[in-house]
């Protein structure tokens, strides 16, 4: 789905105008969102995700994205690349996410056995190893979904 579909689908649940009145914007420029843009010479202002894209191109740096998935209560995580990599055998898949997973309930069993609480460093901590263990977990689903090879 492009940028554009994608944004007038979620206008088209409160309205333009509803839209354009809490974002202190114009109605015609929250029209102009949610029409497709054939190239960037088309004139008019870039909508909100393209602009985010745009971003990311001349910056390479994920923060934005990642910081909009917290907003929304959501996280980020990069897919594994496809192609030219061998895959792993299923057993090695699921004893990496069982490694990493470990990793996770040793992070938090460390930091409450302390004081029998977390502090924010701790946390962080704990951050780091769940994440880690969503990405093994993305590349095993994405792996089975492309047919794992023995």
């Amino acid at each position: 789905m492009n940028s554009h579909e994608i944004l007038k689908q979620s206008i088209d649940k409160v309205g333009v105008k509803a839209v354009a009145a809490s974002m202190n914007l114009s109605p015609a420029m929250v029209y102009k969102w949610c029409e497709p843009k054939e190239s960037p010479d088309d004139g008019g202002a870039l909508n909100p995700l393209d602009r985010l894209v745009q971003l990311y191109d001349v910056t390479h740096d994920v923060a934005p994205a990642e910081w909009l998935c917290q907003k929304t209560n959501g996280f980020r995580v990069d897919n594994p690349r496809k192609g030219g990599q061998k895959r792993k055998i299923m057993l090695d898949s699921t004893q990496t996410i069982v490694k990493e997973f470990s990793h996770l309930l040793q992070a938090v069993s460390e930091s409450y056995s302390n004081d029998n609480k977390i502090d924010f460093e701790e946390a962080k901590r704990i951050r780091k190893e769940w994440e880690a263990l969503k990405v093994v977990a993305e590349s095993f689903v994405i792996s089975c979904e492309e047919g794992l090879e023995g």
